[in-house]
């Protein structure tokens, strides 16, 4: 029998709850790459997700703490969607995907991880991207860690940002 070896899981597993919400971002950028935020606008940042479905799995969110799509302002919400528009072309330039899967799980019950505040996926894809994993073991396989995803992203949002 294969070893599936993923140590950096039990944070996920065990891990103890945040206070507060973990999508409140304050003005203090030091901790940006400690917290996967790769990239802040006017209204709305880009931040990878901790425990993602695949590499690249990214996230889009107000800096507002709001639940309501129909609260976000026409600012908020524009800039969510360009947001989402730079976020799919750097992972096209980074990780060559060959699809997304663009959305949002609005309440808990529609599967909303972090239900208090909104958020909008973008979720690279790739031909055989999902196996047997998920299926029979209901474990996902990221090929690359966490930190070297990040390392490679920010260096292209550095370059389309600058």
């Amino acid at each position: 029998m294969e070893k599936l070896w993923a140590p950096w899981r039990m944070e996920y597993i065990y891990g103890e709850v945040s206070p507060g919400c973990v999508l409140c971002l304050d003005e203090d950028r030091t901790h940006d790459r400690q917290r996967l935020v790769l990239h802040r606008g006017e209204h709305c940042f880009i931040i990878m997700n901790k425990f993602p479905y695949t590499n690249g799995h990214l996230m889009v969110s107000p800096y507002r703490h709001t639940c309501c799509l129909e609260s976000l302002s026409d600012a908020e919400a524009l800039e969510m969607h360009q947001l989402i528009v730079l976020a799919r072309s750097v992972l096209v330039d980074s990780f060559c995907p060959q699809g997304f899967n663009v959305g949002m799980n609005i309440g808990q019950v529609a599967g909303a991880g972090i239900a208090d505040h909104l958020h909008m996926h973008i979720v690279p894809r790739w031909s055989g991207d999902t196996n047997f994993m998920p299926v029979f073991a209901d474990v996902r396989v990221i090929p690359q860690h966490i930190q070297a995803t990040y390392e490679k992203l920010a260096v292209h949002f550095e370059r389309r940002t600058s």
